[in-house]
């Protein structure tokens, strides 16, 4: 029998999953899923970080990465190329923010408020770093990018929660013949590169965005097409 933060609840993961189908734009369904059906998944996610020293070091020292991603000002006065102003250049496009995720989070998360200290700690590192693995990974904003980062994290930390939410993302795509292709590619690049949740973004933003690809073994980032919410919700309506 697990632990409460543990336990599956497959009954509010669907009707969150419902919800998500039919606005892929409520982002706090997404959380109520991860909360829902990632069971053990902290737990592993843990002792992954515990195979190298800066995993380790980052578990012991627990740093806070969203008032360093919040200032936007700090960011811009980096180098150009930097990873740090390249995860600018997209919260901006995308007109998002470290704060909105978090706030996302807060409306969907129920029982992980009250996580032990080391699992809160990691669901919000992995909650805050998320923008961040964009830009490093090099995928836009849009459902199919979404779907592709999901891919790609479940390719390096397996979580069944990330599984469903792509799984999501792939069905709302299929009308794309090119979009399966890219998800697929997504999973092989997380596989393949280095563990993003255990590296030391704080001091890796002002470092030039393609030493920071070289040193995880990122690929280069396939080009597509943007599939916008708009588009999906103005599809579902003329259905």
């Amino acid at each position: 029998m697990g632990t409460s933060h543990s336990r599956m609840d497959f009954g509010r993961a669907y009707r969150a999953a419902r919800k998500l189908i039919a606005n892929p734009d409520d982002l706090p369904q997404v959380f109520t899923i991860i909360e829902s059906l990632s069971g053990g998944a902290l737990e592993r996610i843990v002792k992954q970080m515990q195979g190298s020293e800066a995993g380790r070091t980052l578990l012991a020292e627990r740093p806070d990465i969203v008032p360093v991603l919040m200032d936007r000002e700090a960011l811009r006065n980096l180098p150009a190329g930097s990873l740090g102003r390249a995860y600018l250049a997209f919260v901006e496009k995308e007109n998002i923010s470290a704060e909105g995720l978090l706030e996302a989070a807060e409306r969907g998360i129920t029982e992980w408020a009250h996580l032990p200290s080391e699992l809160g700690w990691m669901h919000a590192r992995l909650r805050d770093t998320h923008d961040l693995f964009h830009a490093a990974v090099g995928y836009q904003g849009d459902v199919l990018g979404e779907t592709a980062l999901l891919a790609f994290t479940l390719g390096q930390t397996f979580n069944p929660a990330i599984a469903v939410i792509a799984m999501i993302g792939l069905v709302k795509t299929l009308h794309r013949p090119d979009a399966r292709k890219v998800i697929v590619d997504g999973y092989r690049r997380g596989a393949k590169a280095g563990l993003l949740i255990a590296q030391p973004w704080e001091s890796m933003l002002s470092l030039p965005l393609e030493e920071v690809r070289g040193r995880l073994s990122l690929e280069a980032t396939p080009e597509y097409t943007r599939i916008n919410s708009s588009e999906l919700k103005a599809a579902a309506a003329a259905a």
